[in-house]
């Protein structure tokens, strides 16, 4: 029985019931077979070994894509949690995930893993892999796995989870074997252990079973895994590179916060050049959203535990969000962990008019959210921000032109911080989790990605993964080592309008519904300066350096006409610092550099007398005898603000 295949440039082919994906990929040719990891059929993905016994479209998956690494990065996972159980017997495994760059697995051993241990198992993982072991896939019953996992219990809660209806109707579930060892699997993994040809080891911690801190604590090793030594070296050198720019080191050094025990985890403190940094991105922030139509509004840290309740926040965010606090003998408070309620009360307030919409409400509002201490990472992931957080309220005829505004507006924000290069994801409505009428959402959906391709904005559709009150757009930022990051949210509401009644007199003098966008440009605060600083790494713009010049008197003696000279350039508003230290020139001039100021200037006896300077650029050779007012002009054009 001959069956058709159809490929991905719409040709089809036939072939014999049966057929494998990699019978499939060597039809089209050895370096397509060679290069294969798993193929995709409609769809789903599955081994290569696998027999194809009806018609569809099929990909050939190859180790180079970023699906064709996560099939490594799984695979080799299942190699580790082999490694392991040969080492130490009586280890249990719980799950082994491909994460970004890399994979882990977790496991519940007698005592922590070492820098020995990780040396022990990544040898046993290689000689694994010399072995050539096939990955081989069973299905079984329910009852028959519980049987393989007996002594296995993180294996059997996993197994047991499988739907109650399923399982007493004969549910299988599928393992992967590599000789004696089996694990617990849905797959798909590569031919055989031989197709591993980059994998490093690269840390262990400590991880709650399930992420809950009230389940047992696992020992979890990561590791990444690439289809070549030349990726797998290339990725090292960005994660030496990634470590030299992690803004909680640079941060720190560069005297900006730090994240004192004291205060707990997630918490930061702003020193005065951090505070003075906050402050120059709060005013840009301020100035630009008074320059688009926007209202600053204020509220405050706490509220209600009533108001939480009716915007949804207790049935769907609890978890997220601080225990509240009994206070007035009775009633409960909550710390805020979003903006959105409260500009909502701002406009229930008084009756409002079409006249009087779009109305934009913006505010540097500090929330708090109860973030998980596995999950904090300095400012990257806190548990106190602020969001510069802007809220819309619009007709439902004006969607559309308003997100194309934001979107403009937004990449106008970004690019002003030296960002480039945009992605955006497109989450669309959950069918069997949405609120709101199809019209509307289809409508929204429609603005959305009218608003991206106006934009030319490159973006992807995540189907279904739009929240319940709407669709949205989140935009991602590459930095300056390619990472990608999700700083800008666009978030269409139809929700909360009806949560708290909003209503508006419309042209008609009906009462109508308002729809309401959440918009964060830069998200928090907090999180966009550690992104600055990894993406500078610690060498800000001119416009945010707290010092923008640093000023060394040769001798003691050129103190005073230093001191001049910086007051001469503050009046031109110039942030300046005279390095007035007993030390000597090169240190001076080292310390200057190594703190990343702009530029350097360096006065002696032939400026004194002269009225000049020695002035050093970032990247540039020093130039001596500089008039004050050339050294004034070529700052002012150095750290001039983008608007």
């Amino acid at each position: 029985m001959s069956l058709t295949i159809t490929f991905p440039d719409g040709s089809e082919r036939q072939y014999e019931s049966g057929v494998t994906g990699a019978d499939i990929a060597a039809s089209i040719g050895p370096r397509l077979a060679k290069a294969a990891v798993a193929v995709k059929l409609d769809g789903a993905e599955i081994d290569l070994g696998r027999p194809i016994t009806g018609d569809g479209q099929i990909e050939v998956v190859t180790a180079a894509t970023e699906d064709g690494r996560h099939i490594l990065r799984h695979s080799a996972a299942h190699v580790m949690a082999q490694a392991v159980l040969d080492l130490y017997p009586g280890a249990k495994f719980a799950i082994g995930p491909p994460i970004t760059d890399g994979f882990y697995y977790d496991f519940e051993v007698a005592e922590p893993f070492t820098p020995e241990d990780i040396e022990r198992i990544e040898e046993r993982m290689a000689e694994i892999i010399a072995e050539d072991q096939p990955f081989v896939r069973e299905e079984l019953s329910v009852a028959e796995a519980l049987d393989v996992f007996a002594d296995q219990p993180f294996k059997t809660e996993i197994i047991e989870s499988v739907d109650e209806d399923e399982g007493a109707g004969g549910a299988e579930v599928s393992v992967y074997r590599n000789l004696s060892f089996v694990d617990l699997c849905r797959g798909p993994h590569v031919p055989s252990t031989k197709r591993l040809k980059a994998v490093k080891l690269m840390r262990s911690a400590g991880a709650y079973w399930r992420g809950d801190e009230n389940r047992p604590q696992l020992q979890r090793i990561y590791g990444t895994a690439w289809e070549s030594g030349a990726e797998l070296d290339a990725y090292l050198e960005r994660l030496e590179e990634a470590e030299r720019r992690d803004h909680r080191k640079v941060g720190q050094d560069l005297e900006l916060y730090s994240f004192p025990p004291e205060l707990g985890s997630g918490l930061a403190v702003w020193h005065p050049k951090g505070g003075l940094l906050r402050t120059l991105i709060e005013d840009y922030s301020r100035r630009t959203h008074l320059d688009h139509d926007y209202d600053i509004v204020a509220t405050p840290h706490v509220a209600k535990a009533e108001l939480w309740q009716t915007s949804g926040h207790l049935d769907f965010y609890a978890e997220g969000m601080y225990p509240g606090m009994v206070l007035d003998e009775s009633t409960e408070y909550r710390m805020k962990p979003m903006n959105c309620p409260f500009h909502i009360l701002i406009y229930k307030n008084r009756g409002r008019s079409y006249r009087e919409l779009p109305l934009r409400l913006y505010e540097l509002g500090t929330v708090y959210r109860y973030e998980r201490s596995g999950v904090v990472h300095g400012l990257m992931r806190a548990r106190g921000f602020t969001q510069d957080d802007s809220h819309i309220f619009i007709e439902e005829k004006d969607i559309a032109a308003e997100l194309q505004n934001l979107l403009d507006f937004t990449l106008m924000v970004l690019r002003d911080f030296g960002f480039e290069e945009f992605e955006a994801d497109l989450s669309t409505k959950d069918p069997e989790k949405y609120i709101g009428s199809d019209e509307l959402w289809d409508k929204a959906e429609d603005a959305l990605r009218l608003a991206l391709e106006t934009a030319e904005l490159p973006y992807d559709v995540a189907e279904h993964e739009g929240a319940f009150y709407g669709p949205k757009i989140d935009v991602h930022i590459r930095d300056a080592i390619g990472r990608r990051w999700q700083l800008s949210t666009l978030q269409v509401d139809f929700a909360q309008p009806d949560n708290f009644d909003l209503l508006y007199a419309s042209d008609h003098n009906t009462r109508e519904r308002p729809v309401m966008i959440h918009r964060a440009l830069m998200g928090s605060i907090e999180r966009f300066v550690g992104i600055l600083i990894e993406h500078y790494a610690g060498a800000l713009p001119g416009w945010l350096s707290p010092v923008q010049a640093t000023i060394v008197p040769v001798a003691d003696r050129h103190i005073d006409y230093a001191e001049k000279v910086a007051a001469k350039l503050r009046a031109r508003g110039l942030r300046i610092e005279v390095d007035a230290a007993d030390e000597t020139v090169g240190e001076k001039i080292r310390h200057a550099i190594t703190q990343k100021h702009p530029a350097i200037l360096v006065v002696g006896d032939s400026d004194v007398e002269n009225g000049t300077a020695g002035l050093r650029l970032r990247q540039e050779e020093e130039r001596r005898g500089v008039s004050v007012d050339e050294v004034a002009g070529t700052l002012e054009e150095l750290c001039k603000a983008p608007r």
